[in-house]
């Protein structure tokens, strides 16, 4: 089976960064101190760190291509102190260690889906316009949605969707979205969306859509969120100064709980 292509034109990088303040208040940047943005999305939260002190650093790192891209142009105006690297939590100590970095005063990680990758139709991460099914953070590596779903058995599919999505339902979804899958019905996004509500309906729960919970299942699936929190934990443990502080923004109960287990 092939992907569709899609003509869609990718949107300006525009990500609303959130929980700014208390970032700022919680890594309490200093004078000669140096700080990691281990998610650097839009640079928000680096920029906000680097106008609290001007005499801090921060180094900056994301997976996405369009984010390092946007946070390079966004944080230009601080010159030397803040370096913006494509990286994956795993590597984050490596590159530390290639700019002669052994310790560092402060780490923050937004570990919430970007409001740009959700917004860009060509990721597939929303069903609110068509898309392909990718869904991948970095494009150029790892399996698409698409991909996942064809490789899984159907009841490897629906412990995913109740894993990561806790979607109660989740036997019911992946024999449907399976079976879409087989009909050669499953090519975009909203494909997916109808082949959810086949087998859940269309009436909304607790104010959200039917399928919010399998395409969030999915992009943890595909992008190993689970993984990626582990190896961001990892980094703090590594590299982190005596007395240094850690902010973690967490958007999904199993995130949050392995970040809480952590502490």
């Amino acid at each position: 089976m092939t992907m569709p292509a899609f003509t869609i034109e990718p949107p300006t990088y525009a990500h609303t960064t959130v929980m700014v303040e208390q970032v700022v208040g919680a890594l309490q940047p200093g004078v000669g101190g140096i700080y990691v943005d281990a998610t650097v999305g839009g640079g928000g939260h680096s920029a906000a760190l680097l106008e609290a002190c001007r005499g801090a650093r921060v180094v900056a790192f994301d997976r996405d291509t369009d984010a390092v891209a946007a946070a390079r142009e966004r944080l230009s105006a601080f010159a030397e102190r803040v370096q913006v690297i494509q990286s994956e939590f795993a590597d984050i100590e490596r590159h530390l260690d290639d700019l002669g970095i052994t310790a560092v005063d402060g780490l923050v990680a937004d570990l919430g889906v970007s409001s740009h990758q959700l917004d860009d139709s060509t990721r597939g991460m929303s069903f609110r316009a068509e898309g392909p099914l990718d869904m991948r953070m970095d494009l150029s590596q790892g399996r698409t949605a698409r991909e996942l779903i064809e490789q899984l058995s159907q009841e490897e599919l629906a412990s995913v969707i109740y894993q990561y999505g806790e979607e109660r339902r989740s036997r019911r979804v992946a024999r449907c979205v399976k079976q879409a899958l087989r009909n050669n019905e499953l090519r975009t996004t909203l494909d997916l969306r109808r082949a959810v509500v086949r087998a859940v309906g269309p009436h909304r729960v607790g104010g959200i859509d039917p399928a919010t919970r399998t395409f969030q299942a999915l992009r943890i699936a595909v992008n190993e969120e689970l993984k990626a929190v582990a190896a961001f934990l990892r980094v703090v443990h590594g590299c982190l100064s005596p007395g240094g502080r850690v902010a973690i923004l967490t958007f999904h109960s199993g995130g949050d709980r392995r970040v809480k287990k952590a502490f």
